[in-house]
């Protein structure tokens, strides 16, 4: 469980650290989006076939919620997300040990010039409050899954067969490109605090809890009302309404090639 949920974690972050640490030189905001997005995709390849590539803890509940996973399946899938993510932050900081101390001397700190806490967990920009960042969580992850839903939706127009890892992992690069600025679009508690824990332990210290209003508890807590708003959105006002038999994309489809 935790080695495909580590996978898209490990692409994530090590795409964050290129960018902080080398500059011009190895990317910028836009190939951290690819290298989230394209984690998700892999990560679903990895995974999809044994659990359903449950890589979001608040994916999970939701769907635990509606009824399409069992509840006993919950601390489960939530530790295996945990874990994986934590291990994903160990991977990252060994890796990147050498660029670490020649960027910054050894001095980690969260904020300021040469602030490195930003490469494994999520911090808000300067400008944003509290209740802005709940809400930019809660909207983030309802538009996720609101998205996973149609997505998978086989009476709506779903992806095409095999390439539902790939649309999803576009998915959350989307989110990042145009949902991103305000705090770095973690809309994942796994994807957020078991990294912030890593850190405070490797030498970031009880700062990175503190720091942006003591930030830390929202992309833990905002994203699972998310969740829960993006699913009840779609059953709403898209999965009540299909007609029956197959959807009328479905059968507009059929109807252009005759």
């Amino acid at each position: 469980m935790p080695v495909f949920f580590c996978s898209p974690q490990l692409f994530g972050l090590g795409s964050v650290a290129q960018v902080v640490m080398g500059g011009d030189s190895y990317g910028n905001y836009l190939s951290i989006n690819l290298g989230f997005g394209l984690g998700v995709t892999m990560g679903i390849h990895i995974g999809g076939g044994v659990s359903g590539a449950h890589m979001n803890t608040s994916v999970t509940f939701a769907m635990c919620l509606i009824g399409n996973l069992f509840w006993k399946k919950l601390p489960v899938y939530a530790l295996g997300q945990l874990l994986g993510s934590f291990l994903a932050a160990v991977t990252i900081f060994w890796l990147y040990y050498d660029a670490l101390q020649d960027y910054c001397g050894g001095n980690f700190t969260v904020t300021g010039p040469k602030a490195t806490a930003g490469i494994f967990a999520t911090y808000p920009a300067p400008y944003l409050s509290v209740a802005g960042g709940f809400i930019d969580q809660v909207v983030g992850t309802a538009v996720l899954l609101l998205c996973i839903q149609a997505i998978n939706d086989q009476k709506n127009c779903s992806a095409l067969s095999g390439t539902s890892p790939l649309v999803t992992g576009l998915l959350v690069a989307l989110i990042g490109i145009s949902l991103g600025s305000n705090s770095g679009y973690p809309i994942n508690p796994a994807r957020d605090l078991p990294p912030r824990i890593f850190t405070a332990m490797a030498g970031w210290g009880t700062t990175v809890f503190s720091a942006g209003n003591n930030w830390w508890w929202i992309p833990v807590v905002a994203p699972m009302f998310g969740s829960v708003t993006g699913v009840l959105i779609y059953k709403v006002f898209i999965e009540m309404h299909h007609p029956s038999g197959s959807s009328l994309y479905a059968q507009g489809t059929e109807e252009s090639v005759k």
